[in-house]
């Protein structure tokens, strides 16, 4: 053989060996690729369930939202019928001097705003009848006054070891 072929030879076996450690790096790649690629699709259905999910709590939401809306047009249609029974009533009795008299000077309003005053009147008549009243004190608690609270310092506590800190005793509070 000659020069030449050794050569050649010799190039061709380092070409192979490249292409040998080539395809080992590009084999870790695929697999680091094959790898995240399942952990993408995991990923897309754990979104993929997510999506249903809150797909369905809108629908449940547009489920309370028209059911909300549909029973307060019934309130508001009740309370139109009310106004107008009680403008009714109210026309209909007796009148004393003072009332004409009052409702003259001033201007009259319109027949809808007058609707929409009486409405909101009684709207916050049955707001403020449903919320809860306060609970009144006893008197007896009122002249007597509370145990002094100790003053906290919470720097100190940021620095305490775990061993100096003391248990808290009953009906205290930190």
């Amino acid at each position: 053989m000659s020069i030449v072929a050794i050569g050649m030879n010799m190039m061709l076996a380092g070409l192979l060996v490249a292409a040998l450690v080539m395809g080992y790096r590009l084999n870790v790649r695929l697999k680091a690729l094959r790898e995240s690629h399942e952990g993408f699709a995991k990923a897309v259905a754990d979104l993929d369930i997510a999506a249903a999910r809150a797909e369905q709590g809108l629908a449940d939401l547009r489920a309370a939202t028209d059911e909300a809306h549909d029973a307060l047009a019934d309130r508001i249609e009740k309370a139109r019928a009310l106004t107008t029974k009680l403008d009714r009533q109210i026309q209909a009795s007796p009148q004393s001097s003072a009332q004409p008299a009052a409702r003259s000077r001033r201007e009259e309003p319109a027949e809808g705003e007058d609707v929409d005053r009486v409405t909101h009147r009684l709207g916050a008549l049955l707001s403020g009848a449903r919320e809860p009243r306060p609970e009144r004190a006893p008197p007896r608690a009122a002249r007597e006054a509370p145990p002094p609270r100790p003053a906290v310092n919470f720097d100190d506590d940021l620095f305490d070891q775990p061993a100096e800190r003391q248990t808290p005793r009953a009906g205290t509070r930190r």
